[in-house]
């Protein structure tokens, strides 16, 4: 092909891809889909994109592009994110992993009637998610720090796994003669050789960062510079081992690293790195995508379809139930991670590829099952999964309420007791290392920064949360967090800690609801003398009991006396009050509710929550 008429299909691809990022952001879905569709229409459909457009170089572009991605993601793992769900985290790149590696490979065996090696290579590259499919969903579904963490720890190792052992099962493949501990050896010779390679290039990217001085006139640009130099160096050094796919681990290896080094401009690095992934993500996607047909894909009927669906919902289900066993995750939450799965970029470009080299090895059959049922796969989890991903979430009840209290003193710490016990999603910030760590051995999430930092509050997820409660101890900071966040985020509510009684006014001029630490403690001595049976109950809220509020919506509430709900309320519950127009009232057994109410639930934990179950479900 010419080099003008190449360069004109490069910039082709790059506009679609921006197009389909675009659109994949105003739908709030994974970009994946449309990528895919992109590559289609003008690849087999409109005949632009060809399989002969870029030669022999494909393999080699599509290598470097999965690097820089995998990479991406794994620089973006914290491991503050995986303190939330260590052990259930770990269950699910292994657990999880081989259930969904033989889990889908005995039904590509029994449904298509593949041969098992075949299977296990499908099996195995059908074990990613991966972060370019997850992160999206994340976006959208504002789900418990403990669920994303492990979704999307989840993405980055077994997106490293499956390339590796997709690799492995190929060569038994196209080679009959492998033995078990050929296959053994290879797998943890590609792994092995990896976390070498990464852990080299990350401690040269480190010295250089943290030891060198970059010229102050050009530090960042330099810095971005050096970090995506030494992605693609691990990769390149990695590969040099003659083993193929080592690059993976090692991409991996040195992203995790150098996320968690603390380099000098990392919110920089961060930015100028997802830049470049969404273009080399768009263009490996269209290009990979023009080689398909709609042939290919549907090859193998309703057989096809069957295992795509029973892959995605009863292996990965096991699989997820499986690896979270224990209470750290709840019903929901589990019945949520299994739901979301799609499949991305390293089954995609992998599969493609292999089917390449299996045509041209005169291993047809074998091409098209790769890519029939890889391809249906993601076409189907990402259109379901990633597209109902919210609706999914709403209907399990797994979005909690996020809470963000900057200070992890002790008021900060009491009230996120309280919150967390009652299934609210609480993130503290405090900046304090000393108070950071204490919070953190109490169970909470915490982001440790300068809670009066613009960019600190949007990287602690004040973006998505409904209450901020500004509890440090100087007044002049509670106002200045106040401040910010009404300006820049809007959240539904602010709460602030007065420390000073004098300072409420200025607090209450914001609009801010102000509790004033000196009256609310001269309002519990005051019920500790004059209500000491209320008071001594108050301080259980929380443990043994509680009392919340819930706005009359379900039609089956509107028109009924309080009279005829108390018949429906559990032992160990009442209706203590009803809120109507901004008035709070007891009220009488025939009082009448009306839509937009508030009721006012007291009682034992236990009974007020199924209370609100029972006048509140969750999917109203």
């Amino acid at each position: 092909m010419a080099a003008s008429s190449l360069i004109t299909l490069v910039a082709l691809i790059l506009v679609l891809g921006v197009l389909a990022q675009l659109v994949a952001a105003r739908l709030r879905v994974p970009s994946v889909l449309f990528l895919i569709l992109a590559g289609v229409i003008f690849g087999p459909v409109l005949g632009v994109i060809g399989r002969d457009t870029f030669g022999g170089a494909l393999s080699g572009i599509v290598g470097l592009s999965v690097a820089i991605i995998v990479f991406e993601g794994a620089f973006h793992l914290k491991l503050e994110k995986l303190r939330e769900a260590p052990r259930e985290t770990l269950r699910l790149v292994t657990v999880g992993a081989a259930v969904a590696l033989v889990g889908t490979a005995v039904l590509v065996r029994f449904l298509l009637g593949q041969p098992w090696d075949v299977s296990f290579l499908i099996g195995a590259l059908l074990v990613a998610t991966g972060p370019t499919v997850i992160t999206p969903i994340l976006e959208v579904v504002p789900v418990r720090d403990r669920v994303g963490a492990s979704l999307e720890t989840e993405g980055v190792v077994n997106d490293v796994t499956a390339a590796v052992l997709a690799v492995v099962a190929f060569e038994v493949v196209v080679s009959t003669e492998a033995t078990t501990q050929e296959v053994v050896t290879g797998f943890a010779s590609r792994i092995g050789v990896g976390i070498v390679a990464g852990l080299f290039v990350a401690a040269v990217v480190w010295a250089v960062l943290r030891r060198l001085d970059l010229s102050p006139g050009n530090a960042v640009q330099n810095a971005r510079l050096v970090v995506l130099a030494g992605a693609l160096a691990a990769y390149a050094l990695a590969e040099l081992s003659g083993l193929s796919e080592a690059g993976l681990p090692a991409v991996a290896t040195a992203g995790i690293l150098l996320g968690n080094a603390d380099l000098p401009y990392e919110d920089d690095i961060e930015t100028f790195k997802g830049d470049i992934t969404l273009v080399v993500l768009s263009f490996v996607f269209i290009a990979l995508a023009s080689l398909l047909s709609l042939d290919d894909i549907l090859r193998f009927g309703l057989a096809g379809l069957a295992v795509a669906v029973f892959a995605a919902a009863v292996v990965r289900p096991v699989g997820v139930f499986l690896a979270t066993v224990g209470d750290r995750f709840t019903l929901s939450e589990r019945a949520f991670i299994s739901a979301v799965g799609p499949r991305g970029i390293i089954p995609a470009s992998v599969a493609t590829l292999f089917a390449v080299q299996l045509r041209d090895a005169g291993m047809e059959p074998a091409a098209n099952a790769l890519v029939s049922v890889v391809f249906l796969t993601i076409l189907l989890t990402v259109v379901f999964e990633g597209g109902l991903a919210r609706h999914i979430a709403e209907y399990l009840d797994v979005i909690p309420m996020r809470v963000i209290i900057i200070g992890g003193g002790t008021v900060g710490r009491a009230l996120g007791e309280r919150l967390q016990d009652r299934g609210e999603n609480v993130v503290i910030v405090e900046q304090d290392e000393s108070v950071v760590e204490l919070t953190r051995e109490r169970g909470f999430t915490v982001h440790m920064g300068d809670g009066t930092d613009m960019d600190e509050l949007r990287a602690a997820g004040v973006e998505n949360a409904k209450i901020v409660v500004a509890a440090t101890g100087d007044d002049d900071a509670n106002l200045l967090v106040s401040q910010l966040v009404d300006a820049k985020f809007e959240p539904e509510t602010i709460i602030a800690r007065v420390n000073n009684p004098d300072n409420v006014d200025a607090f209450s001029e914001l609009g801010v609801r102000a509790v004033s630490s000196s009256l609310a403690t001269a309002w519990s001595i005051d019920n500790l003398i004059e209500r000491p049976a209320l008071s001594n109950w108050m301080t259980e809220i929380g443990r043994s009991g509680d009392v919340q509020e819930i706005e009359v919506t379900a039609e089956d509430l509107v028109g009924r006396t309080i009279g005829e709900l108390d018949e429906h309320l559990p032992n160990g519950c009442i209706i203590a009050l009803v809120g109507r127009d901004g008035e709070n009232s007891v009220p009488s057994e025939d009082f009448t509710l009306q839509s937009g109410d508030h009721l006012t639930f007291l009682g034992r934990k236990e009974a007020v929550r199924e209370a609100i179950d029972r006048c509140h479900p969750a999917d109203d």
